[in-house]
């Protein structure tokens, strides 16, 4: 069932690819009324109107401002988000930087006038410009969040925090002095591959990797090898954040990489979890709420992109989500997120993460790479055994 939903999203992303007739819209000149509906697809956590928590509702309060009524379509994966946004019917997605240069490249977001946007002032200056949204001068829209992938792990199993990502890679016995064969996952998505790379950067420095999503043919190969081996010790390769929450609590999986949200979400039912960022680094999301091409209550989008970067609004997603407000002010003065948690979350880490990005077959680091297309036809491979 996995391979085939893999394999299904790989054709509707080929086939976005290959949809270059279509014409992005010109950006809105001036916002009018709000059309009254705004539906947005998003990771997981990303937008909350209190039905989990009651202190976390930061959609409430937008709709009452706004007339705006928001309806949310939630995303595992970013080929999930390129699926959908092909499909259309959707206003925006909180798109990572694996899926937001497809969906450039693809006609189906459309650039976005800043000056209507009075909260871009706030923004990080290290998001700027960014080139996982910046296109040929123009911006694909507004950055929303970030943080890394981290390692999240059993504290029981693992009375110090691992330090390399081997754990979840190589065969090898755990501190409880059981094999880890079983007891660790894998991300079900292509871009895991540069978990791979970024493990090898470190473990094998003679391979050159300078960049984990530039790959020259002999790096490929010895990435491939990886996951080939990785595969014997895989519990499962998830994509539902929920379901990797069940599985640590009750299938005795101990090990994997993972997004803050599920830390945060799993230390709250008091649960024996903690996360750590190996001594190889992480990779990571930057992630840009991007307006579709054929939005079609795009005023209302425009609303919600200004009230999404107030400080308050970044702020309460980072305490929720357990990620980094891509507003600075948002740090300081939000009682949800505390006066530590923009250092908790990883804040002066930027750095340090490699972001997720589409892997092309040009590339800086050595001209030719292996393009994407053949990392999610190798990955649905690896993960089906072969």
């Amino acid at each position: 069932m996995i391979v085939h939903k893999t394999a299904l999203l790989s054709a509707l992303t080929t086939a976005l690819l290959a949809s270059a007739s279509l014409q992005a819209a010109q950006p809105l000149q001036a916002i009018g009324a709000g059309e009254g509906q705004l539906d947005i697809i998003a990771w997981p956590g990303y937008i909350e109107r209190g039905e989990s928590d009651k202190a976390y509702d930061w959609v409430s309060g937008f709709e009452q401002e706004s007339g705006c009524k928001v309806s949310v379509k939630t995303a595992a994966t970013s080929d999930e988000m390129v699926s959908l946004m092909a499909k259309g019917g959707y206003d925006l997605v909180t798109a990572s930087g694996d899926a937001s240069l497809r969906l450039i490249a693809g006609k189906r977001v459309q650039p976005i006038n800043t000056a209507l946007i009075a909260n871009w002032k706030n923004l990080d200056p290290r998001l700027k410009d960014a080139p996982w949204y910046n296109v040929d001068k123009q911006t694909y829209g507004a950055p929303y969040q970030w943080g890394p992938n981290v390692l999240m792990y059993n504290s029981k199993t693992f009375p110090t925090a691992p330090t390399s990502w081997g754990v979840v890679f190589e065969e090898q016995k755990l501190p409880d002095g059981k094999s880890n064969k079983g007891r660790v996952q894998a991300y079900d998505g292509p871009i895991y591959m540069a978990d791979a790379a970024l493990y090898l950067k470190t473990k094998r420095p003679e391979l050159g990797i300078k960049d984990p999503y530039e790959l020259n043919e002999a790096q490929y190969a010895a990435v491939l090898d990886v996951l080939r081996n990785q595969h014997s010790l895989v519990h499962r390769y998830w994509h539902d954040a929920t379901v990797q929450m069940s599985d640590f609590k009750n299938e005795g999986v101990v090990a994997s990489g993972s997004w803050p949200y599920q830390v945060n979400a799993l230390q709250l039912e008091k649960q024996p979890i903690a996360s750590t960022i190996p001594v190889e680094g992480a990779t990571g999301w930057a992630d840009t709420t991007m307006l579709h091409a054929e939005a079609k209550n795009p005023n209302c989008a425009y609303k919600w992109i200004n009230w999404s970067l107030q400080p308050k609004v970044q702020g309460d997603v980072a305490a929720w989500f357990g990620s980094v407000p891509v507003v600075p002010a948002a740090c300081t003065g939000n009682e949800l997120l505390g006066a530590e948690g923009c250092k908790t979350n990883g804040f002066e880490n930027f750095e340090k993460i490699a972001f997720w990005k589409s892997p092309q077959g040009k590339c800086a680091t050595h001209g030719e790479c292996v393009p994407y297309s053949r990392w999610t036809k190798d990955y649905i491979a690896i993960m089906g055994g072969r």
